[in-house]
């Protein structure tokens, strides 16, 4: 009979620390556009940019990303507790820095009409209307999305088609910040490199070991 510990979807040891990096998500995002409103702001587009397309289909990979990072977190931290705390450090650490760059660095960038009746044209206006153009450098969307591959890359319990999907999709994601105009260059190249940063911070430095032993300590002092 397979054990109920194993028939878990996620592991005991990471349910709430992955509840914590959703919270830590929406406070970062959400708080620092909170603080920065009214602040001056910084856009950062460049003649490249401006070169590329407002490609309006490509919301739907934007929107998917959000199922991406739920699906390849779950995954990751299936692999073991040491690469569930790889990841989730490295996570933690990230959004921590973003936070800080929001504050030190407001930008913004300017939005183009969307062109009436084209396919998705509606989605784009109301992905606008939710989203403010602020918090973007870096850009969380591709520092989630570069994790969700770095989380199971190597990982043999993760089929290797679905990894070669994953690094294709985390990039599909990068690809659609620019061309549904949500972020610039900068703000993409900066996301996937904090997110790779800190990836290999929590191992090298042993954060990762570190962030584990908190939540055991957490559990135990809650117990």
């Amino acid at each position: 009979m397979v054990s109920a510990r194993r028939r878990a979807l996620v592991p005991a040891h990471s349910r709430w620390p992955l509840l914590a990096a959703l919270t830590l998500q929406c406070a970062v995002y959400w708080g620092a556009k909170a603080l920065t409103e009214g602040w001056a702001h910084r856009d950062m587009t460049m003649a490249l940019d401006q070169a590329v397309p407002l490609l309006p289909w490509t919301v739907v990979i934007y929107g998917l990303a959000y199922l991406f990072w739920a699906v390849n977190y779950v995954l990751a931290v299936r692999q073991g507790r040491e690469n569930a705390f790889r990841l989730l450090a490295a996570d933690a650490l990230g959004k921590c820095v973003c936070f800080a760059v929001f504050l030190a660095l407001p930008t913004t960038n300017v939005r183009p009409d969307v062109p009436a009746g084209v396919p998705f044209g509606r989605a784009m206006e109301m992905l606008y209307a939710l989203d403010t153009p602020t918090a973007l450098f870096p850009s969380l969307h591709c520092f989630a999305s570069w994790l969700c591959w770095a989380g199971i890359r190597g990982q043999k319990g993760v089929p290797a088609p679905y990894r070669a999907f994953s690094l294709a999709f985390a990039l599909a994601v990068a690809v659609s910040t620019l061309t549904t105009k949500q972020h610039v260059l900068a703000d993409a190249a900066a996301g996937i490199a904090l997110a790779e940063a800190c990836w290999q911070l929590a191992d090298r430095t042993g954060l990762g070991t570190w962030y584990s032993r908190v939540w055991q300590g957490a559990k135990t002092t809650v117990e």
